[in-house]
């Protein structure tokens, strides 16, 4: 079995237990204690789980939520098709929203220049980014500004996005489910994501394969509020006809 795969069941099974032992993994892969190590090592510095004595524990069981810098280091290459995937859901003219995000931020870097967009964000990384832009009307939304995540909330955003409609808002989410929906670990960012539906025309999800099965604290939207699903060819079967069966499209790349 290679590292890979061995590691993708390891995490399903943390996510599905709540932990996984060391000495129970060695012993059901059949490879040394020090091999389930450096796999689970692999996978802490992807952001999916955190070392404890013994064995290992899935980030969302402890509430944890990883840095914008971290989260940006990790499914590189799984983000970068996602988001190029995402250009063919942009409208030839007219008004877009970016939610704050890793993959959200390397569409922004994507937009194509050969067309007008007003871009809504409340992002501080991707306003940046679209500063130099001048094909782009940019509009940044006001508010508490979350260092861990770089996104503005509260009171002030909320009320812009009363206030605006736009043809299609790009979404991240830290966790998406069949059962529980779109969910995120704060609920001051689930707000904003929540207005942020209301605000668009249509709703697109940007999210890589490990945050589709996943849930955490914040619910903010429901599958069937999407219009579509992007995400990679890491999602474990089933999954995939799982939740266009309640509507969404699902594009795999």
């Amino acid at each position: 079995m290679y590292a890979e795969e061995r590691q993708r069941l390891i995490l399903e099974r943390a996510r599905r237990e709540g932990r996984v032992d060391v000495a129970q993994l060695a012993s059901e892969f059949e490879v040394t204690y020090e091999t389930v190590r450096r796999d689970l090592t692999a996978l802490e510095r992807h952001g999916v789980l955190r070392r404890v004595h013994g064995g290992a524990i899935p980030v969302e069981r402890l509430g944890f939520e990883p840095a914008l810098t971290v989260r940006d280091t990790v499914m590189i290459q799984e983000k970068e098709r996602i988001a190029k995937a995402a250009l063919a859901e942009l409208p030839d003219e007219g008004a877009v929203l970016l939610d704050a995000g890793s993959t959200t931020g390397r569409l922004a870097e994507q937009l194509p220049s050969d067309r007008d967009l007003t871009v809504v964000t409340n992002s501080l990384s991707i306003a940046f980014a679209l500063t130099p832009r001048t094909n782009i009307n940019l509009m940044l939304l006001g508010g508490r500004l979350r260092t861990r995540t770089q996104a503005t909330v509260d009171g002030w955003a909320l009320q812009a996005l009363e206030e605006i409609y736009v043809d299609v808002a790009f979404l991240g989410a830290n966790g998406v489910s069949v059962e529980r929906g779109l969910t995120t670990p704060d609920t001051a960012e689930a707000m904003v994501k929540r207005a942020m539906v209301r605000s668009a025309r249509r709703a697109v999800l940007l999210a890589d394969h490990t945050k589709v099965g996943n849930d955490h604290f914040a619910r903010f939207a429901a599958v069937e509020d999407l219009d579509c699903l992007i995400t990679d060819t890491g999602l474990a079967n089933g999954l995939a006809d799982d939740i266009s069966a309640l509507g969404p499209r699902v594009v795999l790349v």
